[in-house]
């Protein structure tokens, strides 16, 4: 029965897809020498250890809306879901490198993507745990299948250089901002009424009337 290992060796950012996305390079190892895999279908999830880095004063200020004051870090930071996704592995024997695609959003209703948007430098610590089907052939025997057991993950750390820059080529110097649909009613009749000519300058306009206010 074969028993499959996983270990990251990179990533990279797919410049060529329709939407933002990273391909992580995986290693596949079964440790049973000499079985035929014939086909492994893999999935994935991928979460964030926010516990296992450390972060400057301007990250604490910009994560504080996922974990509150940096006082009660302690008892906020836990592993955030980032994504799931699946590949179909092509028959191997001993090992193989799989390209495992990681689609990726920049929707700011989105846990992950505030934690992204907040890190400054470094590398976020992933863990991704994976299940599925391994179908094999034992010998002259026919086609067996058997199941990955849930035990099976594979640590990663994220360069945050990489998620900006996948970022910045899909969506240069613009960020997604998803409204309540009466919100974006008013801003849209504030908009036509005031003849503003572009989202920016809209918005723009309320910023600076309320920061004249406060001040």
């Amino acid at each position: 029965m074969p028993d499959l290992d996983f270990q990251m060796e990179g990533a990279e950012v797919d410049r060529y897809s329709a939407t933002p996305r990273l391909i992580f390079k995986l290693r596949v190892t079964n440790a049973v020498a000499g079985e035929s895999i014939q086909n492994v279908g893999l999935q994935c999830q991928i979460q964030i250890e926010t516990a296992r880095r450390c972060y400057q004063p301007e990250e604490q200020e910009r994560l504080l809306e996922l974990f509150g004051e940096p006082e009660r870090w302690g008892q906020t930071l836990r592993p955030l879901l980032w994504t799931h996704t699946s590949v179909a592995i092509p028959p191997f024997e001993g090992s193989c490198l799989v390209d495992l695609p990681v689609p990726c959003t920049y929707d700011f209703n989105v846990a992950a993507v505030k934690y992204f948007y907040g890190l400054e430098q470094g590398e976020a610590p992933l863990v991704l745990l994976f299940s599925g089907s391994v179908f094999y052939q034992q010998g002259s025997g026919g086609l067996r299948v058997s199941q990955i057991s849930w035990s099976k993950e594979a640590r990663f750390s994220l360069p945050v250089q990489m998620w900006k820059e996948m970022m910045e080529h899909y969506y240069p110097n613009n960020a997604w901002l998803c409204l309540r649909k009466d919100v974006f009613d008013r801003l849209y009749d504030y908009k036509m009424r005031g003849g503003i000519p572009t989202w920016e300058q809209a918005l723009e306009g309320l910023l600076d009337s309320i920061e004249e206010e406060i001040s």
